[in-house]
Parts: structure tokens; C-alpha cells; sequence
């Protein structure tokens, strides 16, 4: 299967590196290409053995998957670049925020399969939660292929294109709530008398063995959490303080303003 990325980004490359090694792609049939840069494309190629510096065009013949991992403002030119290039057999992807499925079958200009993701930074590490809404030409055998090539940076699932705000929300822009409350709570540990490093390494073990609990219990935040909340205990102060804060309500307030900004921003990707 023969892949062309258009764009040699962070994202591109943590796909790059997790398809390889879990062999959804070949580096033989890996192509990277990028407007600009050059030392980008050799530094890909270098670490990966794919073959990267072709023009797009030349590299889109024959190609199984076109993954579009260029900047969102790019998108428009770089399809229109393209598009007399993109072989009928392929299916193109999208990494790009807020770019509809829509916006990107107007500026193609004929029928083409096109697979709308939303990955996380997560990716980096392998651990990445994608959602992907297909078009009506994707293929159960191309459905499948984008499957396996997310499933190499983590977990993937489909849904509908209109539940992509709330995706974008809860899952693409999630990585850095729980950040933000590792900042909170490494801030406390520190200002109780314990040294960063300690602090670090405490929180650090807590996020990844809460988040592997949930993983093996459903996902039943609740029950967990009440499971350790002894009455008069430690951690009902705790939760009795952020109720007091009305923590909850912020952070479901928050994710619903992200779902909000996230139709704005892909008003500017809609025909």
C-alpha cells in the first residue's frame, strides 16, 4: 500500500513512526512531501527510511492514501495543487482541524473518498484518541486502511462528521486539560513541603495508573471515584473543596466552549 503525506509535521511523523513499526505502512511505500522544507524531508528520511523531497505530484501516482498533514490555511492551495494528481483509487485524509469534508470535496472537484481525523498529541507517544468520519466513496477496504494506520498511534473510532466539534473538544484538545490539572496539583504538592521531582514523579504515576484504571473498568469515573472517597476521609475534603469551587461545572463549561470555538474556526473551512 503506497502512502503520500503532503506536510511533514509533528503529527505526520508520530504516524509515520507508528505505522511502520506495527507495519500498517512499508517505508519502501512511504512518501513525505512538504512545500519548503528540505532539511525537514531528509531528516524524515534519515530517521525512518521513507522517501520524502518528490514532487507531490509525482509522488501521488499510484498512491493508496494521501494523508493531508500541511497547516489548515494551506489546505485550500495544496488541494487545488493537487487534485488533478490525486489517482481515482485513493482515499484522502485529512489531519487538519475544522476543514469539513465538504470544503475539501468542492476545492478536489470530482468525486474522491475523503476521510476526515481528528488525532491528538497524544500520537507522540502511541496513545493518541482519533475519531474519523468518512464520505460516501470511501470503501470498506479504505475505512479499514485509516483504521489501521490510527490504531497505530493509539485507538481509532468513526463517527458521524457533525459530532466532530465535540470530538475536536473532548478528546483533540483534552491532552492539555489533564495537563492543566497536573499543573494544579504538582503546585500543591509543592507548596505542602514536597521537592518538585518528588512531586513530578508522584503526580506522574497517579495520572497514568488512574487512567489505566478507568481503562479496565469501563470507564466509570464516578464509581472509581466514590470507591475511594471515604466519608470523613482525605479525599472527601478534597472533592468537598472542589464542589465548593464548582470545579465540575468549569470543566464541563470549558469543553463545551471548545466545541463552540471549534465550529467557529471551521466556518472559515465551509462552502
Amino acid at each position: 500500500m503506497k502512502a503520500v503525506f503532503i506536510g511533514a509535521g509533528s503529527m505526520a511523523e508520530a504516524i509515520i513512526a507508528g505505522s511502520l513499526r506495527s507495519g500498517a505502512l512499508s517505508a519502501d511505500h512511504t512518501y513525505v512531501t512538504n512545500k519548503t522544507n528540505d532539511a525537514r524531508l531528509r531528516q524524515l528520511a534519515e530517521d525512518f527510511g521513507v522517501q520524502a523531497g518528490y514532487e507531490a505530484e509525482t509522488a501521488l501516482l499510484h498512491a493508496d492514501l494521501i494523508i493531508l498533514a500541511m497547516k489548515p490555511k494551506d489546505v485550500e492551495a495544496g488541494l487545488e495543487t493537487i487534485r488533478s494528481s490525486i489517482p481515482d483509487e485513493a482515499v484522502v485524509i485529512s489531519l487538519l482541524a475544522g476543514v469539513s469534508i465538504e470544503f475539501m470535496e468542492d476545492v478536489i472537484g470530482k468525486p474522491c473518498a475523503i476521510i476526515r481525523s481528528m488525532p491528538n498529541t497524544s500520537a507522540a507517544v502511541g496513545k493518541s484518541a482519533t475519531a474519523i468520519s468518512l464520505n460516501r466513496f470511501v470503501t470498506e477496504k479504505q475505512h479499514k486502511a485509516a483504521v489501521d494506520l490510527f490504531s497505530a498511534i493509539g485507538t481509532a473510532i468513526t463517527v458521524e462528521e457533525s459530532q466532530m466539534d465535540a470530538v475536536t473538544a473532548l478528546s483533540g484538545s483534552g491532552p492539555a486539560y489533564f495537563y492543566y490539572v497536573a499543573e494544579a496539583m504538582q503546585q500543591a504538592g509543592e507548596e505542602l513541603g514536597l521537592d518538585p521531582e518528588t512531586a513530578k514523579e508522584l503526580l506522574i504515576q497517579t495520572l497514568l495508573g488512574a487512567a489505566s484504571m478507568l481503562s479496565k473498568h469501563d470507564g466509570q469515573a464516578e464509581a472509581l471515584r466514590k470507591a475511594i472517597t471515604s466519608p470523613g476521609g482525605t479525599t472527601e475534603a478534597a472533592v468537598r473543596t472542589f464542589d465548593e469551587f464548582r470545579v465540575k461545572q468549569a470543566i464541563s463549561a470549558g469543553v463545551k466552549e471548545a466545541a463552540v470555538q471549534s465550529k467557529r474556526l471551521g466556518n472559515a473551512y465551509s462552502r
